[in-house]
């Protein structure tokens, strides 16, 4: 079996999937280092970026991948090792360097199997050069890439993921069928069978883009979370998603042991914990009842 296909296990999983700029970061990715190094202001860059959306009706995160490989040529090579160095200069707010082992362990000790998931608009060898990826966080790194030619120059956008179809690798996890290509994810599995059931999911996210992956962990008994900056302390964004029913909750992106967003997790761990093992024995009920349905 390929090692991006999962099987269920005696064990409940949690998935945590993850918006990365804004929600694991202050700022996008690509704002913080990228952008500068090639003469622009930031602000723009982006406007520069989404004109050339509007006027070509082209998805916005295909126009900002074609114009960092414009704006690159003549001043350097864009290449995996250049954008994994400017993924490792990117900031992350408070406690995330160690909130993935911390949330790991504390699932440990409650008999709950905690994952971590990116699913970003944002560029996936960034993220893959910061040092959490580098420490294996992350279960999968679902993002923006690109394809590199023969000389290892990127020249063409390989994976786009946008705020609709996001939704996608939310299945991908709940069936344990990783892969990108894998078609696996259209095959019926029967209930049991779900490997992250919707009701053990996480969403933490920041803002619009993420809202039908909110809308879908919600509408499933999952649990939605909205993250303001801390440092800002600008709450409109959480405030008009809870009004609208995208998120159930949301808490400062300060991920520090003994946050609002630690105790919260801890708090779903502990649900999913309990839950599961009544859900357990609801399943071994039914099947104890199908088995000796009178005749």
């Amino acid at each position: 079996m390929s090692k991006l296909r999962k099987e269920k296990g005696s064990k409940p999983v949690l998935a945590i999937c993850y918006d990365f700029d804004k929600t694991l970061s202050p700022d996008d990715m690509q704002a913080q280092g990228y952008i500068q190094s090639v003469g622009f202001d930031v602000e723009k860059f982006w406007e520069e970026s989404n004109r050339m959306a509007k006027e070509n009706d082209m998805d916005s995160n295909l126009a900002y991948m074609l114009k960092m490989v414009a704006e690159a040529e003549g001043n350097f090579i864009l290449n995996k090792r250049a954008l994994a160095e400017y993924g490792s200069k990117v900031e992350l707010f408070p406690g995330v360097s160690d909130w993935f082992k911390r949330t790991g362990d504390f699932g440990k000790k409650h008999g709950v199997i905690v994952e971590h998931y990116i699913i970003s608009s944002g560029l996936k060898e960034m993220i893959e050069g910061t040092e959490i990826a580098k420490q294996g966080a992350f279960e999968q790194i679902y993002a923006s890439s690109f394809y590199y030619n023969e000389r290892g120059v990127a020249v063409w956008p390989a994976q786009v993921i946008n705020y609709t179809n996001k939704t996608q690798y939310l299945f991908r996890i709940e069936k344990g069928v990783l892969g990108v290509n894998d078609l696996g994810v259209n095959e019926y599995f029967p209930p049991e069978r779900m490997r992250v059931p919707f009701r053990n999911m996480v969403y933490i996210g920041d803002s619009d883009t993420d809202i039908p992956c909110m809308k879908l962990v919600n509408s499933y008994g999952g649990h939605s979370i909205g993250v303001y900056n801390p440092f800002t302390n600008n709450k409109e964004k959480v405030y008009k998603m809870t009004l609208d029913n995208r998120i159930r909750y949301f808490a400062p992106a300060d991920y520090s042991e003994g946050s609002k967003l630690d105790k919260l997790i801890k708090t779903i761990i502990l649900k999913t914990a309990a839950f599961e093992v009544l859900e357990e024995l609801h399943t071994e009920n039914l099947h104890e009842a199908k088995e000796n349905k009178p005749k």
